[in-house]
């Protein structure tokens, strides 16, 4: 019924824009064009809090309600990368836009404001009294008024906020190796289905779970910026999707198919039944512990400067830090060199995942076909996996400690955060959650298996040609 209106809208306007006397001329007709299209992108991200809430309200609702979603939203839960900085001007621009468009389409199809109907909520969006219309643009103007930073800083900001919880997530991500690795706790290893990135992956799923779906509006009530930092940077670079291709790659080029085999269905199964727990507990504790974070919220310019500030100093102080120490114990081959230069190349490889996001939800060619489909998660995934095999194949190659050591540097923290495990597993989730099993089976199949035999043929085949063992 949705679809129908917005043609019969489209017509009219076509029909009427070059009549003499009609309500919009040919330009007026370009310029609505324009604005639709930036108010439904904007939609998409609207749609996509609705899944999250649909979810968190009730499993049992949530197909019910999730029937009517565009399948985009549910490409871009996830994440949706850079176009966020467009999505919240065209979301703050559009407030007084809907209200014009909408308006006129109404005249135009000759219906009284009251029968005009929110197209994601079954309630009038104008009112007949002039009073209340006013009421309306004087809220819309209350809205306004919270500060928002520049373009150009509102971008900035973004990435600061990646880089210094993507360096968190490097550190999270290389102290559970060694904690559970051979090392101590003896529960993980590069020999058996268990690899080493496994604790990482179930930590950053369950955390998905919670911030990621359940707790991710409230993060955006109280700062876009911090949303994406914790899911994208944080979440994302904790967990890694190319470390475990290659971990799998490790054991098969050794002939342990069986392990190989086991160790993609058990990390998948794991993950996912991560996520699923992280979900159900962060459900139990929002309906015990109904905390507000309004007090919280970042909206005024002293906030905004304060916190921006705060970031960028723990960012270049961190860095600084990793780059001296990167380059002092990769030259003296001592502990932590790993570590180290992991967190120098960390944030490329967070900021690389990020700007592959904004794919998320808009298909493929002129008509968007498959737009359900994450293709910039898809296309971080695999093109990192295909890297990281290419180097593990150049480190056998060299054979050098110095050069391995740089190798797996890179490894750990550019493709570790470039790829990533809780954005993946939290779509595949989303999935299954809306009705679409069918679809996240395409899709894990598609990222897990598609993976698999790049890596193979960049990766096993050098290795059993040349005996690289």
């Amino acid at each position: 019924m949705q679809g129908s209106s917005n043609n019969s809208r489209n017509s009219n306007l076509t029909d009427q824009a070059g009549e003499p006397g009609s309500i919009f001329n040919q330009s007026d007709s370009l310029r609505w064009r324009s604005s639709s299209s930036r108010r439904s992108r904007s939609l998409s991200r609207v749609a996509s809090d609705l899944v999250l809430g649909s979810i968190r309200l009730s499993h049992e609702l949530a197909d019910h309600i999730l029937a009517d979603v565009d399948s985009s939203a549910l490409a871009q839960i996830g994440d949706s990368g850079d176009r966020v900085v467009e999505e919240e001007e065209e979301i703050d621009s559009n407030v007084m836009i809907s209200t014009v468009t909408d308006e006129a389409f109404v005249m135009l199809e000759g219906l009284r404001p009251t029968d005009a109907v929110s197209p994601l909520a079954e309630e009038p969006i104008f009112s007949t009294s002039k009073e209340d219309h006013a009421q309306l643009v004087k809220t819309a103007s209350t809205k306004d008024k919270q500060y928002k930073l520049p373009h150009t800083l509102d971008y900035c900001a973004y990435l600061i906020h990646l880089s210094v919880f993507g360096f968190l997530g490097v550190f999270t991500r290389y102290l559970l190796q060694k904690l559970f690795g051979p090392g101590h706790l003896a529960l993980t290893s590069d020999q058996t289905p268990l690899y080493l990135d496994l604790p990482s992956n179930i930590l950053g799923s369950f955390l998905m779970g919670w911030f990621g779906i359940v707790f991710k509006p409230d993060l955006r009530h109280v700062s876009e910026h911090l949303a994406v930092g914790i899911t994208t940077g944080y979440m994302g670079s904790l967990t890694t999707f190319s470390g475990w291709n290659q971990k799998m790659h490790l054991l098969s080029s050794k002939g342990h198919w069986m392990f190989a085999v086991a160790g993609m269905l058990l990390g998948m199964l794991i993950v996912n039944e991560s996520i699923t727990i992280g979900v159900e507990s962060a459900e139990g504790l929002r309906k015990r512990f109904n905390c507000k974070l309004i007090n919280w919220k970042v909206d005024t310019k002293g906030r905004h400067v304060a916190v921006t500030a705060t970031m960028l100093f723990s960012m270049v102080t961190i860095w600084v830090v990793s780059c001296v120490l990167a380059v002092v114990k990769v030259h003296h081959l001592t502990n932590g060199a790993v570590l180290w230069l992991g967190c120098v190349v960390a944030p490329p490889g967070v900021w690389t995942r990020w700007y592959l996001a904004r794919l998320n939800g808009v298909g493929i060619g002129k008509k968007s076909h498959l737009k359900w489909f994450p293709i910039g998660t898809f296309l971080a995934n695999v093109i990192a996996a295909c890297i990281m095999a290419a180097l593990s194949v150049i480190s056998k190659a060299v054979n050098t400690e110095r050069s391995g050591v740089i190798l797996s540097g890179i490894q750990l923290g550019f493709l570790g955060c470039m790829s990533t495990v809780s954005t993946f597993v939290a779509e595949v989730y989303t999935m299954r959650q809306s009705g679409h099993s069918g679809r996240a089976f395409i899709y894990a199949a598609s990222t897990v298996m598609g993976s698999f035999l790049l890596g193979t043929c960049i990766y096993s085949v050098p290795v059993w040609t040349k005996n690289y063992y």
